[in-house]
């Protein structure tokens, strides 16, 4: 894009600024030695065409809905329509949590997003002697259908996005969903939303896993198997950058691992007979929002390049919509205070920004009080207001990619790119991301990124407002949100209802089918969900599962 001449030009006006810098310097000296991005990667005092010289526009950003799709994977973006604001809710019984659902969407949240339970998420009923103490509390307890038809009375879901965080036991949560449509007389075909479905950053980062590699990543491959027919609208997996970042992760790391575990999918669904254009372009990412606005742009342009050239030139993959990464943004959790809460309403301000800009589909934002505990109507009813702020006064949204061109941007998008292209490098050599997984190469990174954060906090390097500067003497904090405890109490009760008015019999036939369906090489989806139509519960499910294939064990050596 840029002449040599001018370059040249540009390269001697740059020395010359250079030198009127170092000679100011003397008297009026930088705020620190150096000046780094919240990844901690060096950050120049002025970027030029120098920082771009060998850009190419048709290659490296090309027009918003088309290849390389660094622009947007929609070609008009929000002045069609707006991201879906999808606010992550979930607690305590289904009926609790049906009510905050119902709340949220008079608010104006355009779709749904479940947090469940500790138990559900690593697949035990509330009756297990491992699920005392945890019933309810970090999300909704969900042990069946009877609780999935709570969970969504009321709320049509042909009208509704809906996306679950649920990994290893997605299949039968998914199921589940599928059932509860079945009686409100929605057809599967209707259905629209997603399930998170990735068990490797669970290895990861994350630690809700169940079974081995081998039998996870099989459910995982007959779930996009299933759903190509099936639930041809639904979202079959959301692969997530997310849970890495929050381990501690930098930027281009949280790009590299997550498209690595993208490419350990397709492989394994290629390898199970798929065809790529069957399935790719249902698939979607998951990322993080940190505060560091500017190169969060830059991580979300990065990902969409670098993923559509891996679909394009690794692949083959010819269907556009294969190589067009649509990714849902989640604020940083990880970013948020105890200390002075309020703060924490600024901090989601700027990384909405940052995810709008960055061009993301869909967006949760986290309420002020969530390192504290789980939020309050009226914490999350902010945070659902900062969005449709950005979204209705900012002016973010009423032009496309409105940071392209920036010397800034574009040399840190290619940054990122590189930087996350050298992971991937790093993880093909090893084996793929599982082999990666196993010896514990990507663990040690991200451990060894967040203990360098860390320490730059401590230090007073990093500064985080409230926390290690600008505090103030605080009262204990009120009005926080608590789930009775009884909550465990009822959820047992409701099972020991359900035992007796269903019938055992038919449960246990369709139980057992499956454990023969698992011990062969069939689709386990339609077997799955004949359980669970039949009322069969979440823990005997998984409980066949698990017999079956055993349970992961995590014996990397750090």
């Amino acid at each position: 894009m840029f002449e040599k001449e001018k370059l040249d030009q540009i390269k001697e006006s740059l020395d010359t600024y250079n030198a009127k810098v170092e000679k100011s310097l003397a008297k009026n000296p930088e705020r620190k030695p150096a000046f780094e991005s919240g990844s901690g990667a060096p950050v120049n005092r002025l970027y030029t065409p120098l920082d771009i010289a060998d850009f190419d526009y048709t290659t490296d950003l090309g027009m918003p809905g088309s290849y390389p799709y660094t622009r947007g994977v929609q070609t008009n973006m929000y002045r069609g329509r707006f991201w879906t604001m999808r606010m992550y809710a979930g607690f305590a019984t289904a009926e609790e949590s049906n009510k905050r659902y119902k709340y949220l969407i008079e608010q104006g949240s355009m779709g749904l997003s479940v947090a469940f339970d500790l138990p559900t998420q690593i697949g035990y009923d509330s009756d297990h002697p491992l699920s005392e103490g945890e019933v309810g509390k970090v999300g909704v307890a969900i042990d069946s259908l009877a609780d999935m038809e709570i969970l969504f009375g009321g709320i049509p879901l042909d009208k509704v996005s809906t996306s679950m965080t649920i990994n290893a036991p997605a299949s039968v949560l998914l199921a589940m969903y599928i059932a509860v449509a079945e009686k409100q007389g929605v057809t599967p075909d209707q259905l629209r939303g997603t399930i998170q479905n990735d068990i490797l950053k669970e290895y990861i980062a994350r630690g809700t896993y169940i079974f081995p590699t081998e039998p996870s990543m099989r459910l995982i491959t007959n779930i996009f198997e299933y759903c190509s027919k099936e639930v041809p609208q639904w979202n079959t997996i959301s692969i997530s950058g997310y849970h890495i970042r929050e381990a501690g992760s930098t930027a281009a790391q949280e790009v590299g691992f997550t498209l690595a575990d993208g490419i350990a999918y397709v492989e394994a669904a290629i390898k199970a007979g798929l065809d790529v254009d069957t399935f790719a372009p249902r698939l979607s990412f998951f990322f993080n929002a940190h505060n560091d606005i500017l190169e969060e742009v830059a991580k979300f342009r990065a990902a969409r390049r670098l993923w559509a050239r891996i679909m394009k030139e690794r692949f083959g993959a010819k269907d556009a919509k294969s190589m067009a990464l649509k990714f849902h943004t989640q604020t940083g959790g990880s970013t948020l205070t105890a200390q002075q809460p309020e703060n924490n309403i600024v901090r989601v301000a700027i990384q909405t920004l940052a995810a709008v800009l960055g061009g993301t589909q869909s967006l949760h934002t986290n309420s002020k009080d969530e390192a504290l505990a789980l939020p309050t109507e009226d914490s999350v009813r902010v945070a659902l207001r900062t969005q449709q702020i950005v979204a209705y006064e900012s002016g973010a949204a009423d032009t496309v990619d409105p940071l392209a061109g920036s010397y800034f941007i574009e040399a840190k998008t290619r940054e990122i790119e590189e930087g996350a292209m050298e992971y991937i490098k790093k993880i093909d050599e090893i084996g793929g991301a599982p082999k990666a997984i196993d010896n514990g190469y990507i663990q040690q990174e991200i451990m060894d990124a967040a203990y360098n954060y860390q320490k730059d906090i401590e230090a007073g390097k990093r500064i985080i407002v409230g926390m290690n500067k600008f505090q103030i003497k605080e009262e204990a904090p009120k009005g926080l949100l608590r789930v009775d405890p009884s909550v465990g109490e009822l959820q047992k009760q409701k099972l020991v209802d359900l035992r007796a008015k269903r019938d055992n019999n038919l449960v246990q036939q369709k139980l057992e089918a499956l454990r023969t369906a698992c011990q062969g090489d069939a689709n386990l989806m339609p077997f799955i969900l004949d359980a669970v139509r039949a009322y069969g519960t979440l823990g005997e499910i998984c409980g066949v599962m698990r017999e079956v294939f055993g349970e992961y064990q995590q014996s990397v050596k750090l």
